[in-house]
């Protein structure tokens, strides 16, 4: 490819004479092409550095500042480094670095232009100089090879050259206020302030009143404090005499010993003035914050006339009554009954909690009772039967086993009267186990035992039939089936402790009728209308069904309802698993899987 090159020379007067730079641009991209060999020993560039000297000796100065030039002969990418010379300095100046190639690093680089900008530190035989700017060619140098530049910065400046310049003698012109004049104007005009002082943030803090007098003779602060009868105070007429008040303090008179020496003008900068002094301002007074509420007529009229502030309105600083606390229980530890344990929080003396006594009154000696069945992969609990009592007037629980002979289980009181907590209810505010959950065929789990209620007493029957709104359509149902199966002519039925699941008693001898195994089918698919379908159901109990006869075992219909999540205890489906369950142990699996198909 043939490329067509133009030289073009710039030239720059700068500190190093006239700088030319021959550069060969490409026609097509534009882009400059620098070879070493096209510049020339008049092609420098220019930096404005300085550098910091500890100067240990001197009790005038602790550094001094000196302003260096450095410049980069891009002929050989060579450096050296020059002081301009200050005349009478008495500091050797001149040329610090003679050209030649310095070291970048102890690999061995060397600098390069690339490496110089404005804004850096560059380090140099143990010294390090700040780069703040460089000169216009330079500027136009680097930028022409596409190294963006920082922002310049100031030349730092010696602090003792800038100490000398400063004139020897300063004279303090003397003031024209008549002190004389103020006091024979002012004499016996007094600003009074009514102010507070908040303490209540610290430990044992309080909120005390005071009284401000600001002397308009003089310029000078009292404070007084406001006694209140049976404060437990000493009466202290003064909490600070009459004095000037400083403002603002110089830097170096913030140690001063004013215990014992009078503060002076040479250690304030500024004093506290009758401007200062404003209703609806805080002000600090020797460490403590006042804030000002009040002040009486004559201040009022005063800052009115001088300051043009016609009105200065009361601010109301009285306390008011913080709202209520909530007071927060700890979170409960599990031990005992919630409302026993939160006693401990209320009183030192735990007392009992309080009772409904309407309630004790009304439904006093009324307890339902319950036949129910222990859930139990252990063979030894399964004809295990309990007998549940609900108190009525208390909301507690007992559960009771009746001793049987021979069977290797001492019988007896299995759980005194407590309430009992659902599962899955959080720990702070649990939900306790209520009549309502108390039906044939549900499952109640008490402290990690779960029972399956078989039968419950005639008194349960007339309570439930009186209260048939505190109970689900699913609750009543039960109760309805057993009082039609109590109807029905005497056969051959299985007693009612044998529905659990799981039991080697749940049998039929009859098979159901399919109108009511229908019913009970539809009642099932709009009661788990939102359970996942179980499209794997009948395929899982093919797979055991080796003579497609449509039964399976008992052990192997649970097994697969266990590995499917199948809601096996729930009523309906018990229901379900009695109705097709037949002689022998059997259960007809088609029927059952119809409640769970789309």
């Amino acid at each position: 490819m043939l490329f067509v090159a133009r030289v073009t020379r710039a030239a720059e007067g700068n500190g190093g004479g006239c700088c030319r730079a021959a550069m060969v641009t490409n026609p097509v991209h534009g882009l400059p092409f620098l070879p070493g060999s096209s510049f020339t020993d008049s092609t420098v560039l220019k930096f404005s550095a300085y550098f910091q000297e500890d100067v240990p000796i001197s009790t005038e100065e602790h550094y001094r500042i000196r302003q260096v030039n450095i410049y980069y002969y891009l002929e050989d990418d060579s450096m050296s480094v020059v002081e301009p010379v200050v005349e009478n300095s008495g500091i050797p100046q001149g040329k610090l670095i003679k050209r030649q190639r310095l070291a970048k690093n102890d690999v061995g680089d060397h600098y390069h232009w690339k490496d110089l900008n404005r804004g850096i530190n560059i380090t140099i035989y143990g010294k390090t100089f700040r780069v703040v700017d460089c000169d216009q060619f330079t500027q136009e140098f680097l930028k022409s090879q596409g190294i963006e530049l920082n922002p310049p910065e100031k030349m730092a400046l010696d602090p003792y050259t800038e100490l000398r310049k400063e004139p020897v003698r300063k004279f303090v012109t003397p003031s024209d206020f008549d002190q004389l004049k103020q006091f024979l104007t002012f004499d016996k005009q007094v600003l009074r302030f009514y102010a507070i002082w908040d303490d209540t943030d610290s430990l044992f803090g309080e909120c005390r009143h005071y009284i401000i007098h600001y002397y308009l003779m003089d310029d000078t602060v009292e404070i007084r404090e406001v006694h209140e009868r049976n404060n437990g105070r000493d009466p202290f007429p003064l909490l600070m005499n009459r004095q000037h008040m400083p403002k603002i303090l110089v830097e170096n008179a913030k140690n001063f010993p004013q215990c014992v020496l009078e503060i002076s003008d040479q250690e304030v900068l500024e004093w506290y003035t009758a401007k200062d002094f404003i209703v609806g301002k805080s002000l600090t007074i020797l460490g403590r914050t006042f804030f000002i509420y009040d002040c009486d007529q004559f201040t009022r009229q005063y800052y009115k006339d001088k300051f043009g502030m016609p009105d200065l309105p009361r601010i109301d600083v009285s306390k008011h009554e913080p709202p209520p606390v909530k007071q927060e229980l700890p979170p409960y530890n599990g031990y005992g009954l919630i409302e026993d344990s939160a006693q401990n929080c209320f009183a030192l003396i735990p007392k009992a909690p309080r009772k409904d006594i309407i309630k004790m009154l009304v439904n006093d000696n009324k307890v339902l009772r319950y036949l129910a069945a222990l859930e139990s992969p252990i063979p030894e609990d399964k004809n295990r039967r309990f007998v549940f009592s609900y108190f009525l007037a208390t909301d507690m629980i007992s559960i009771f086993e009746p001793p049987v002979r021979n069977s290797g289980i001492i019988g007896g009181k299995f759980l005194g009267r407590t309430k009992v907590v659902k599962p899955f209810s959080s720990v702070d505010n649990p939900v306790y186990y209520g009549p309502s959950d108390f039906f044939i065929g549900a499952v109640i789990e008490v402290f990690g035992h779960r029972f399956v209620i078989l039968d419950t007493d005639e008194y349960v029957l007339k309570y439930m039939e009186s209260n048939a709104s505190q109970y689900s359509p699913e609750a009543l149902a039960s109760i309805q089936n057993r009082i039609r199966k109590q109807d029905a002519p005497t056969q051959d039925v299985p007693p009612e402790d044998t529905l659990a699941p799981g039991s080697e008693s749940m049998q039929a001898t009859e098979e159901p009728k399919a109108q009511d195994l229908d019913t009970l089918i539809d009642t099932i698919q709009m009661h788990l209308k939102d359970h996942s379908c179980k499209d794997n159901l009948r395929e899982a109990f093919q797979i055991y069904d080796k003579e497609e006869s449509g039964f399976v075992d008992k052990e192997v219909f649970f097994k697969v309802c266990d590995t499917l999540n199948v809601p096996v205890d729930d009523s309906l489906i018990k229901e379900l698993i009695r109705m097709c369950t037949h002689g022998e142990g059997k259960i007809n699996y088609y029927n059952f899987v119809r409640a769970f198909s789309n």
